[in-house]
């Protein structure tokens, strides 16, 4: 019984929402731009998936923080590809998200 409300905090603690994702060197040049059409005068370099925890157990995750966390893991992508500005695909679903990776020579 004594273990059980230290494990019972700790769970609690990582739940409530410490962001988890930290931003790459190098990742902080890569813009998001909103959803639409392609960007003019841009080239397509790739598109890439990232995911992240959006439910634990039966506690949903804040939305907001959950498309940071995706918005920060497509931007740690970016430099790896060559790109410079990331769009999302679709809006995230389950913890999931598509980006549209593009190098646009800003």
């Amino acid at each position: 019984m004594r273990l059980l409300a230290p494990v019972l905090l700790a769970a609690t603690l990582a739940a409530t929402g410490c962001t988890w994702v930290h931003m790459a060197p190098g990742a902080s040049a890569v813009r998001i731009i909103p959803m639409g059409a392609a960007p003019a005068g841009c080239e397509l370099r790739s598109e890439i998936e990232v995911s992240v925890t959006g439910k634990l157990g039966f506690y949903e995750r804040n939305p907001l923080r959950v498309r940071e966390e995706l918005e920060t893991l497509a931007r740690n992508e970016g430099p790896g590809l060559g790109a410079d500005t990331l769009q999302p695909l679709e809006e995230p679903r389950d913890g999931a998200q598509r980006f549209a990776a593009y190098r646009c020579g800003r």
